[in-house]
């Protein structure tokens, strides 16, 4: 089968389309042929070495961390899919998804949404599940709570503004000029725009901010939080003396493959309460230009691969 490998670490040169034996499912796992798989970036991340979970010593690895795809296969011991089921899953670092097959933890998967084809259903995985971990696993988001998030018009971020209206929160999103339309429409009470306003002029007492740009975007938004508000942050552990100085939490987090909350995922799609937003989409021989568009534009929602049928 064919699967895009990296053997070092740089620039999209590294990546390598190569011939490798089709995967042998582990007795609680299913093996996938894949539909579709969209683009993060901790792909681009990984391929230039600075996502620690994969470190040299571990290559080379496959890229790639969701897909949508069928069942080819199950391993003796499970009894959740058969053959021909179809099936999306967020996957781990170890088992890249830019491949014509994969194997899968059947605990990792959940059964595509009835209503999204599997171009749709690729672009949710990590991404929703980012969303949904980082606002009810860690941030605890309640109904009534001012929610700040930062990139609403992201991959993560327009999962977020989506899953913070379903929990009853009032939101705020950061983002381009151009997207503020874009985000209102997916339910943000008020945009903002990064380039024109500054977020703290506008936005005060937060129960929650969830932090998916980082640097000086988290350092600013440490005030706008009410005392016993927390910072929930993609980007690493936020600083504790901050944090201990305004009174409120500060949590760094990695969402983790979780095939019940994609369950309800999938649950809150075929009732049309959330929905995914594919950006563009790109054959599958054609990843490094999918993977160039992710890392040097801020594309509307997700990208995603489109593998031959």
């Amino acid at each position: 089968m064919k699967a895009v490998r990296i053997r070092s670490f740089g620039g999209p040169e590294v990546m390598h389309f190569e011939d490798i034996p089709i995967p042998v499912p582990e007795a609680d796992e299913i093996l996938v042929r894949v539909c579709a798989a969209s683009i993060n970036p901790v792909d681009y991340k990984t391929r230039e070495g600075k996502y620690p979970a994969v470190a040299r010593d571990a290559l080379p690895v496959t890229l790639g961390r969701d897909i949508s795809g069928l069942v080819a296969a199950c391993g003796p011991e499970v009894r959740s899919f058969r053959s021909g089921d179809p099936i999306f899953a967020m996957l781990p670092p170890d088992q890249g998804g830019f491949a014509e097959f994969v194997r899968v933890k059947a605990e990792h998967a959940a059964t595509k949404p009835m209503s999204l084809s599997h171009i749709e259903a690729a672009a949710v995985p990590l991404a929703a599940l980012t969303a949904l971990q980082g606002l009810f696993d860690y941030g605890g988001i309640a109904k009534t709570q001012r929610v700040l998030i930062h990139g609403g018009a992201g991959g993560v971020g327009h999962f977020a503004i989506q899953l913070a209206k379903i929990a009853g929160a009032t939101v705020f999103a950061t983002v381009s000029a151009d997207d503020r339309a874009f985000v209102r429409e997916l339910g943000a009470d008020v945009a903002i725009d990064y380039h024109s306003e500054r977020f703290e002029d506008i936005v005060h007492d937060m129960d929650l901010v969830f932090d998916l740009i980082g640097g000086e975007t988290q350092e600013r938004s440490w005030p706008v939080l009410k005392q016993g508000g927390i910072l929930v942050s993609t980007l690493g552990q936020p600083s504790r003396e901050k944090a201990a100085q305004y009174r409120v939490r500060g949590i760094g987090y990695q969402a983790r493959p979780n095939g019940e909350e994609l369950a309800e995922i999938a649950a809150l799609i075929d009732t049309h309460r959330v929905k995914p937003i594919v950006a563009a989409t790109f054959p599958f021989a054609a990843v490094s230009d999918a993977e160039e568009v992710q890392e040097k534009t801020h594309p509307r929602g997700k990208i995603v691969l489109e593998f031959a049928a």
